[in-house]
């Protein structure tokens, strides 16, 4: 069988002619050239690399810049990004679009240097997995909630805090500890040792904050058994619009006192909102509530979203 650097030019520029220009199927293709049909994708991709095909695309404009100005306008944000999905992308494809359009806008809202406070969920992991390795920026990473729970996954603060700083360098500060403490004696040992004081320090110290912004529906709280669907029909019960590190808010970015409250270890609304620069990252309709009180209470400065929830938002 021959190797890609084996097939003669020409055989190379006759085969992309035919499949590019004409527009023949490979199996035509296959039969004009004299080679078997399995050898034609390693003859286009041979012509590719030696640049005999040269492929022009017109730039795709993934933001839509009208509901960035609109959204910063209404809300005072200071940075919005919306990006554009599929017809009827919904979960997981508007989170990975999102993910992919936004990581490299995410990156340039964030600071060189300084401290940032990561928090977990499956938006800011779609962003996080996406960013570019080593662009010069070193960070010290503080891990700004505790993990979901004792499965650890790729979307949990502790193992995104770990692939920035494997990206890009710098240091990073884990909890270690669970979101939820069984009670909140247990809460507070956790919050009295020396370790955790001291990433809660740190934390006070943030430039910046990258943060899901999490609704009542499709929880990953409930995914993954931290809450029942009787406990999300409480949170709704007593007012709660969404939340940020596990904890909940209402519509005017207020935190609401939960029984979950006493238990949660994340950073505390109150600090969040001192933070120059916080990302929250939302994607879906379902998640406006959630969006307005984070944006009313100023508990987010800037926004990576979806067309599907900047038009429900601008709706309000």
């Amino acid at each position: 069988m021959p190797k890609k650097a084996d097939y003669p030019d020409d055989v190379l520029r006759m085969a992309a002619t035919l499949y590019y220009v004409d527009g023949l199927g490979q199996t035509e293709v296959a039969q004009l050239v004299r080679v078997s049909q399995t050898k034609i994708s390693r003859l286009l991709a041979a012509a590719l690399e030696r640049g005999i095909v040269r492929i022009s695309v017109d730039q795709y404009q993934a933001r839509q810049t009208k509901f960035e100005h609109d959204l910063c306008s209404r809300f005072g944000l200071a940075h919005a990004a919306v990006i554009k999905t599929a017809a009827h992308a919904t979960g997981d494809s508007a989170r990975q679009t999102v993910g992919h359009f936004g990581a490299p806008i995410v990156a340039g809202w964030l600071p060189a240097g300084g401290v940032l406070a990561i928090g977990g969920g499956r938006n800011v992991a779609e962003v996080v997995q996406r960013f570019r390795r080593g662009d010069g920026r070193r960070l010290t990473v503080v891990q700004a909630m505790g993990s979901i729970d004792s499965n650890l996954t790729h979307v949990d603060a502790l193992e995104l805090g770990r692939a920035i700083v494997k990206l890009w360098g710098g240091e990073f500060l884990t909890l270690s500890t669970p979101a939820f403490a069984p009670d909140k004696k247990t809460r507070d040992f956790f919050l009295a040792s020396a370790q955790i004081k001291s990433v809660w320090q740190r934390m006070k110290q943030a430039d910046a904050a990258l943060v899901g912004v999490g609704g009542l529906t499709s929880s990953v709280y409930v995914e993954r058994g931290v809450l029942s669907a009787a406990d999300i029909a409480q949170l709704r019960q007593i007012g709660a619009a969404g939340e940020i590190c596990g904890r909940f808010f209402d519509a005017g970015g207020r935190e609401c006192k939960t029984r979950w409250r006493d238990r949660i270890i994340s950073v505390e609304l109150d600090y969040l909102r001192r933070i120059p620069q916080v990302i929250g990252v939302a994607a879906g309709a379902d998640r406006a509530p959630a969006v307005l009180g984070a944006v009313r209470g100023g508990l987010i400065k800037s926004l990576l979203t979806d067309e599907a929830l900047a038009t429900a938002l601008l709706a309000e």
